[in-house]
């Protein structure tokens, strides 16, 4: 008997993300980092993961990721689950080391075998990526869950953050743009089989040059798009480094079939909830359709792509990069970072 997981849930990937408003008043008063001075990173700039420096050459990267199926196949599900949370590890300029795994399960109305599945999916995509997936923890769930909490290893050197890009840094992404909208589609039951390959092929593909990008110091900073959007972590990226980044919509890579549903109107309620907490600082030039430009940049993204802002200088070792990990349709930059504001004095600003 076939179990399709999506229609288990009421969210999908990274869709399922609480909104950046929201989450702003969670953590609002959180504790006070100051006499932990080997924690490189905490929440304070939203990054990707904490940091803790364990000695002068290494520091530890610690990260949880975790969400609602975002397609119907459990062993799929397990691998793009896992595959979203090692990410962070790599957007931090990481290597992994281990993983251990988070799973909520139906157990009343979903098999043990398809949690199984599941399970072998995320030690899949462990595998991949050299770690063992080591553990975890399970509970009774009303809907099913699954990702992993993802320790890994970086030089305090060559650690990335969100929010160290500098005035002039070129913009690139990895990844293509639309598996918000796309998962919704498959939702409901009108996605294609040749886009739905597509889709999940790029969601079950590892960040890994995340690892090598962190070896470079001309990338000024890194992160992963996901649950906010290219939008969202743009925003993050361009005002925790008081810059103001400036992106072409022509230069984005969108996957088979995103625009005709963009079209439709067919787009994830995260993306409504992430314009309604940012939108009023993303600007449009006059030429663009806001209407549906306004659905891809806020689009949830899954096991997104990562975006880089890159010194000039630097571009061609970047590259290089790219070509090695089979990355060539994103050879070209997608914007800049600037300390001059655009039009309507916003923090992003798409032509």
């Amino acid at each position: 008997m076939q179990y399709p997981l999506t229609q288990y849930s009421h969210g999908a990937g990274c869709g399922c993300k609480i909104s950046p408003q929201l989450l702003s008043e969670i953590v609002q008063g959180g504790p006070d980092f100051s006499g932990f001075t080997q924690l490189l990173v905490g929440n304070q700039s939203n990054d990707d993961a904490a940091v803790y420096q364990l000695d002068e050459t290494s520091a530890l990267i610690s990260t949880t990721d975790f969400f609602m199926p975002i397609v119907d196949d459990p062993f799929d599900f397990g691998r793009i689950a896992a595959a979203n949370a090692i990410s962070d590890v790599y957007a931090m300029g990481g290597k992994p080391l281990m993983a251990i795994a988070i799973l909520g399960w139906p157990v009343n109305t979903l098999p043990a075998a398809v949690a199984q599945q599941v399970m072998a999916g995320g030690r899949d995509a462990c595998a991949e990526a050299g770690i063992p997936l080591a553990g975890g923890h399970s509970i009774d769930s009303p809907e099913p869950i699954f990702g992993l909490s993802v320790n890994g290893l970086v030089h305090p050197a060559n650690l990335k953050q969100n929010n160290t890009a500098k005035d002039g840094d070129w913009l690139f992404l990895t990844k293509a743009l639309g598996t918000g909208i796309l998962s919704t589609a498959q939702k409901k039951g009108v996605l294609s089989d040749p886009d739905y390959a597509s889709l999940v092929k790029q969601l079950k593909t590892l960040n890994r040059a995340g690892a090598v990008f962190g070896h470079l110091p001309g990338v000024h900073a890194m992160t992963d798009v996901t649950g906010f959007g290219l939008a969202g972590h743009l925003l993050e990226m361009a005002a925790g480094s008081d810059l103001y980044a400036h992106v072409q919509l022509d230069r984005l890579r969108i996957l088979p079939g995103v625009n005709a549903f963009i079209a439709a109107g067919i787009s994830p309620g995260g993306c409504q909830r992430n314009w309604k907490s940012y939108g009023e600082q993303v600007g449009f030039a006059p030429s663009v359709n806001v209407a549906e430009a306004s659905l891809l940049v806020p689009d949830p993204q899954t096991n997104g792509g990562l975006l880089l802002a890159v010194a000039e200088n630097s571009v061609p070792a970047v590259e290089e990069v790219f070509r090695q990990f089979g990355l060539e349709e994103y050879l070209e930059p997608i914007g800049r970072l600037q300390a001059v504001p655009p039009a309507g004095n916003v923090r992003v600003y798409f032509s």
